[in-house]
């Protein structure tokens, strides 16, 4: 019997060494890798000419923290720069020329200060004005979509698996500038969803000597991930419902 259990520790201890410890993981820095809706959007025809568009917020508007049991947080459930991503997202979609706006009192500061030192009389040409802008935010953060799990416990070994599913909600909305008509209109969902499985030994092995031994792994999805995944979908079904309803079209 003692040999089993002998056998049970050292198997379980061995498995430690096969969970990446953090000050070993150390990768290096890496590009973003191109998602599905991205590639795909790339491969369809793309427009004649880039719509010039601005965005001035598209932030957090849930105010929710994150979750954590027993332990009050300040930190936010979603990130806090939808607008870069956003802004990224329509760059690279090639459909739109996205115009710095969030930043705006920055840039006018520049252009001033270059203004300022033109020294043959040339003015510093006018901003391009846009033809649509783009609102909306991150409206929803929804915890603990679903739960559950499952596990089996005998003899003092026991394994269990838990997984839980959140859901991040986005709006994203286009107005024409010179009429101020709501053109489109779309909204998309993401899934996150995190995972924790382990197993163990609680045994004691004779009146004075306890046995217990543990292991397991977790795994999180990052939600910037999500948030990036849904407004990319958002900007996929933008394009599409625009050339469907004859806003735009392809080259």
């Amino acid at each position: 019997m003692r040999l089993i259990f002998s056998g049970i520790i050292a198997l379980l201890l061995s498995g430690c060494s096969l969970v990446p410890k953090p000050d070993l993981n150390i990768s290096a820095a890496e590009v973003n890798p191109i998602s599905a809706t991205m590639r795909q959007l790339a491969q369809q025809p793309g427009p004649k000419y880039p719509i010039p568009v601005s965005v001035y917020s598209f932030r957090d508007q849930t105010g929710q923290y994150k979750p954590q049991a027993n332990v009050s947080s300040f930190s936010t459930a979603v990130t806090q720069g939808a607008t870069s991503m956003l802004v990224q997202t329509l760059l690279d979609s090639k459909w739109f020329t996205p115009l710095e706006r969030e930043g705006l009192q920055n840039l006018l500061t520049e252009r001033k200060i270059s203004q300022k030192q033109q020294v043959n009389g040339n003015n510093v040409p006018s901003l391009t004005h846009a033809r649509l802008l783009l609102e909306g935010g991150i409206i929803s953060y929804e915890s603990n979509i679903s739960t559950g799990g499952s596990g089996v416990e005998y003899y003092g070994i026991g394994a269990s698996e838990l997984y839980r599913e959140d859901q991040v909600t986005i709006y994203l909305r286009a107005v024409d500038v010179h009429t101020g008509k709501v053109l489109l209109s779309v909204n998309t969902s993401k899934r996150v969803f995190s995972q924790e499985m382990r197993a163990g030994l609680f045994r004691y092995t004779s009146l004075n000597r306890l046995a217990e031994a543990e292991i397991g792994f977790s795994t999180n999805e990052p939600v910037q991930y999500c948030v990036l995944q849904a407004i990319e979908l958002a900007v996929a079904e933008l394009i599409e419902k625009g050339i469907s309803q004859g806003f735009w079209s392809v080259s």
